[in-house]
């Protein structure tokens, strides 16, 4: 308080000698110097913009918006507005095909017996219907479904309901285990001829959430739901108790044929090197228990509001910005891949992809798909943001996102590392809603990919090569990509050729 006031004194002092002098002779200030481009673009980006308004209306007035609802079309034609209210280039859709729709019906599942009482559920997305009135069995408890756990039940599996446990989850790893323990316990449910399948919630509260199993927007194998935790926990410790227990599950899932989605897409052309492409992504779709406000609304804004920024900041780039929406990104990445696929022909000109799929958590830097040889790069272009300790970067390569159809091509991409804090807990969930963001946060969010994606399109050089084939494979190996591919049943696809570099 005391230097504060001294501060202040000093300050007023200082004003009042300028100000004496000014009547005897005026002051002529020094022209300011023209803010550079990347001040200029961190400044609009910071300062006020639509970006708040716009995510409410996506998330309040669209709402959660899966892929192949109505609700998904209202989003596409709010993506291609806004596009061209931000008064970028060749504001576009592009169509491609995804083999089946879903839509979840009126879950009811209930215990039947020893006691009655009804449990809060939700379907897993692409699960397929009941027949019927539902089914009605018994209820066998199969731990964590390891293996181990399913050699064990095998006998009384048959016709079954399966319980499965999950732990809490506290963190990006726990949600991810989630993931890669799902494909080869429903593979062994169907090998031992389980009628269904039920999961734990990993949320406390009775919160729900969706997640699919299926990665190719096909229907799954068996009827499977998410049981609120207590409900699960309740249900395990009757079984635990040597009581039989019954249930009756009721998914009446609507399933359809083929379907048009679309991605959204616009630029800002380059001024020197047009015929080159910096991507920045984000997915449009969302699942419907919320509304799809950190996954990933926010983001897809904050997509909408670079394009804006770079534009309103009167900045031309060397080479061309393409901002993209994806669809299909909760069925399997399917936007993204279609997107890929329907630009083979292109793929050398595309330099860089960048991803935000992560709420609005505060970027500590960007996950680089395996590669090392862009960091130095990444590192000198975030320089005007160091100060906001976000230029640490990861190695790692995932499945999770859109950059994953683009790292099999040999393209450098780059997706947001970001606090989870506010994200995990809503993951997917029903609490998933607009209130969840800061919208502070985002607007940082999106000066830090502004600064990121023109840095990359104003280098003399491209920030990384493409890399062949034999290099991707042995970055799949190296980060063991490989096998997770191989769990999630994507090898073939590699293997064969219909996914990733073919030379």
């Amino acid at each position: 308080m005391i230097k504060r006031h001294v501060a202040g004194i000093t300050i007023l002092f200082l004003l009042f000698v300028w100000g004496s002098t000014s009547l005897i002779q005026p002051v002529r200030s020094a022209p300011t110097p023209p803010a550079s481009p990347v001040d200029a673009l961190i400044a609009e980006a910071l300062g006020p913009s639509p970006l708040g308004e716009t995510l409410r209306v996506l998330c309040d007035e669209i709402g959660g918006r899966p892929t192949g609802t109505p609700a998904m079309s209202r989003a596409v034609s709010w993506g291609v507005e806004n596009f061209r209210r931000a008064g970028v280039d060749n504001v576009h859709t592009e169509k491609f095909t995804i083999p089946q729709s879903w839509v979840e019906g009126a879950t009811q599942i209930e215990v039947t017996s020893p006691v009655a009482f009804e449990v809060k559920a939700v379907s897993i997305a692409w699960a397929p219907p009941t027949a019927g009135k539902g089914i009605e069995a018994p209820v066998l408890d199969v731990g964590e479904g390891t293996s181990a756990d399913f050699l064990k039940a095998e006998n009384a599996a048959k016709g079954s309901i399966l319980l499965i446990h999950s732990k809490p989850m506290t963190t990006l790893d726990d949600l991810f285990n989630e993931y890669i323990r799902a494909p080869g316990i429903v593979n062994e449910a169907v090998r031992v001829g389980a009628a269904a399948l039920v999961f734990m919630s990993t949320r406390p509260r009775e919160l729900l959430y969706r997640h699919t199993n299926s990665q190719f927007g096909l229907m799954d194998r068996l009827p499977m739901a998410i049981l609120a935790r207590e409900d699960a926990l309740r249900v395990a410790r009757l079984i635990e108790s040597r009581r039989i227990v019954r249930m009756r599950i009721s998914l009446p899932n609507r399933v359809g044929g083929p379907f048009e989605s679309e991605n959204v897409i616009a630029e800002i052309r380059g001024s020197e090197i047009p015929d080159e492409v910096i991507i920045l992504g984000a997915h449009l779709d969302s699942w419907e228990l919320g509304t799809g406000a950190l996954d990933n609304g926010c983001n897809a804004a904050m997509v909408i509001d670079v394009a804006r920024a770079i534009h309103d900041a009167g900045i031309r780039p060397r080479r061309t910005l393409r901002f993209i929406l994806f669809s299909g990104e909760e069925q399997g990445l399917l936007g993204s891949k279609a997107y890929v696929r329907m630009h083979r022909n292109e793929l050398d000109q595309i330099v860089a992809v960048t991803i935000f799929d992560e709420g609005v958590g505060r970027v500590s830097g960007y996950s680089l798909g395996g590669r090392r040889d862009t960091e130095l790069a990444l590192i000198e272009i975030l320089k005007p943001v160091r100060d906001w300790e976000s230029n640490l970067h990861t190695s790692d390569a995932f499945i999770g996102t859109d950059n994953f159809d683009f790292l099999l091509e040999g393209i450098p991409t780059f997706v947001a590392n970001q606090d989870p804090a506010d994200y995990l807990p809503n993951y997917h969930a029903s609490s998933d809603t607009l209130d969840k963001v800061d919208l502070r946060e985002l607007k940082v969010q999106e000066a830090y990919a502004a600064v990121t994606v023109y840095g990359i399109a104003e280098r003399p050089e491209r920030i990384g090569k493409r890399q062949s084939r034999t290099q991707v494979e042995a970055l799949m190996a190296e980060t063991q990509l490989d096998q997770v591919m191989k769990t999630f049943g994507l090898w073939p696809e590699w293997e064969s050729g219909q996914r990733g570099r073919e030379k």
